[in-house]
């Protein structure tokens, strides 16, 4: 048998899900969300600048857990039961069309995020759920009864049988009181997806360079990725940065985000292959200046820099001219191009950090607490945290619905 009430507390993504998929799987049970924000689903507005990166079009309950570098096992069972391809119809059977970008990163056909919040609100209404903004939990404990018995920000005391905690992040070990204070304990939180800063001039001149494929490393670590990377005015951003973020959130947090970073901006080749380049550059065009002809994708004001920042090859060097050592070191430079990041700054449009609910406290059939028997959990607020890419939207969706189908059956 149902409860009798739910409440759901937190607006954002995986709160909304839980709380539809609990009022329409049980009609009669008053589900209530209360949100502590003056807006709901405030992350979701912004994420994908604007757009709303809803999913990643990986079909394989494995395969798209691996994109997780905390949580991904837990995740297996739960992407077995709803993955992306159910989010793609649970959209679709409410009017919202997605569509597949490049890199497989998924989106609504109007790129806007509003066309997500609008399809959430508005189920949410038809499914009975009450939405109630400014509603903060101020404190949750059992009564007597064994209910859960809530303190609002406002004064009010609201009771129910079942209680979802999806309150997001804990960007902060504040932000994961409430699941404290009935008796779960947190994986202490660090930042996941963050840019590095790098105090390289010559770097810094570059804002705005992308290269399609490089590889990042860190030096000591086990830490490599390959993968598109942006210069920015505070040092390098881009996918293959905060992967290697993500995948490297506890280790880079204990060397405080200072460590050496170096960069191979040529992956594809070996350094034979690199060598093979510059003797062909040298052969065919040895009066051209070392500075004006770069190799494979690498932008000509990046590949100027590189040439510069190498050392012993003037700006007006021709090819002809370029010594044996001054070759050795560009190839070297172009392998191994190493930078002392020196700290971080959170990705604005993910804002995900890793830490949170302990997982082996909590029930991944059900979502609910193994401490606190009608407790459940969804969203961030568990250890669980994935690659930028529509991952984290897709954990979101995936354990907001097994909680609310638990809560909505009462188990």
């Amino acid at each position: 048998m149902s409860s009798s009430r739910v409440i759901v507390v937190g607006g954002g993504a995986a709160g909304f899900f839980a709380a539809i998929t609990c009022a329409e799987a049980a009609p009669g049970t008053e589900v209530v969300l209360l949100e502590k924000g003056p807006q709901f689903l405030s992350k979701v507005r912004i994420s994908g600048g604007g757009r709303c990166n809803v999913t990643h079009a990986c079909f394989d309950a494995r395969e798209f857990a691996a994109r997780f570098p905390r949580g991904g096992q837990a995740l297996i069972g739960p992407f077995q039961r709803f993955q992306a391809r159910d989010t793609v119809e649970w959209f679709e059977s409410r009017g919202v069309r997605l569509k597949t970008e490049e890199d497989g990163r998924m989106f609504p056909v109007t790129d806007s995020s509003q066309t997500i919040i609008d399809c959430l609100i508005n189920a949410a209404k038809r499914a009975g759920v009450k939405l109630l903004i400014g509603r903060g939990v101020e404190e949750a404990k059992k009564n007597a009864g064994g209910e859960f018995e809530l303190k609002l920000s406002n004064g009010d005391i609201l009771e129910c049988e079942g209680l979802l905690l999806a309150t997001g992040g804990c960007r902060t070990a504040a932000m994961g009181r409430l699941a404290e204070s009935l008796g779960h304990t947190l994986e202490p939180p660090v930042p996941s997806l963050f840019t590095f800063h790098i105090e390289v001039p010559w770097l810094r001149g570059l804002a705005g360079v992308s290269v399609q494929e490089v590889e990042a490393s860190v030096p000591g670590t086990k830490l490599r990725e390959r993968g598109p990377l942006i210069v920015t005015h505070w040092g390098l951003s881009g996918p293959v940065i905060l992967r290697l973020s993500a995948w490297g959130a506890r280790e880079l947090h204990g060397l405080d985000y200072k460590f050496p970073l170096q960069v191979n901006w040529l992956p594809e080749l070996n350094e034979n292959g690199i060598n093979d380049e510059l003797n062909r550059r040298h052969k065919e065009q040895p009066g051209r200046l070392v500075v004006n002809v770069p190799i494979g994708s690498i932008a000509a004001r990046l590949w100027e820099q590189l040439v510069l920042a190498t050392g012993g090859i003037p700006r007006g060097l021709v090819w002809a001219e370029l010594p044996r050592a001054s070759r050795r070191g560009l190839v070297q430079q172009l392998r191994r191009t190493e930078f002392s990041v020196t700290g971080k700054s959170l990705n604005k449009e993910e804002f995900v950090t890793c830490g949170g609910v302990k997982l082996n406290e909590v029930n991944f059939k059900t979502m609910e607490s193994r401490i606190c028997p009608g407790l459940h959990f969804a969203g961030e607020l568990l250890d669980i945290d994935g690659v930028t890419g529509g991952f984290n939207f897709q954990s979101a969706w995936t354990t907001g619905w097994i909680a609310g189908k638990a809560m909505g059956q009462g188990a």
